[in-house]
């Protein structure tokens, strides 16, 4: 009977593991955002606002950053769930934003991405 427990524990922590983020996978998929936002030390705003300290930040708060009215006043604070309904398709998020990005529509992709992005502090340290 312990051995049955164990093996069973063993499967539920692997299938556990298979779903948890991935830092480097994320920071793969941010190559699909660099021509638009950078993140990290010395990033800058481009297109796209910089997205250091995105975790806990209000949306259209980054100073120098010329947002669209639709994403000043969309009342979003990020966080994960946030992130991962907005990186589906942010037109239907926050409609007239003027992000033009067809979306991330694999919810492990999102995740990997949001893990990469947490990780930088508003100065753009690694936390």
């Amino acid at each position: 009977m312990k051995l049955i427990f164990a093996v069973a524990l063993s499967m539920a922590t692997l299938t556990t593991g298979a779903r948890a983020q991935d830092v480097a996978a994320g920071e793969n998929s941010f190559k699909k955002c660099l021509p638009c936002h950078s993140v990290g030390e010395g990033a800058k705003n481009k297109v796209g606002p910089v997205l250091n300290g995105l975790d806990g930040r209000h949306s259209g708060s980054i100073p120098e950053y010329n947002y669209s009215d639709a994403n000043k006043n969309s009342g979003i604070t990020w966080d994960e769930a946030t992130f991962k309904e907005y990186i589906k398709d942010p037109r239907a998020k926050i409609p007239n934003t003027k992000m033009i990005f067809p979306g991330i529509k694999n919810e492990k992709e999102a995740g990997d991405l949001w893990a990469y992005l947490k990780q930088f502090g508003p100065d753009g340290n690694k936390k």
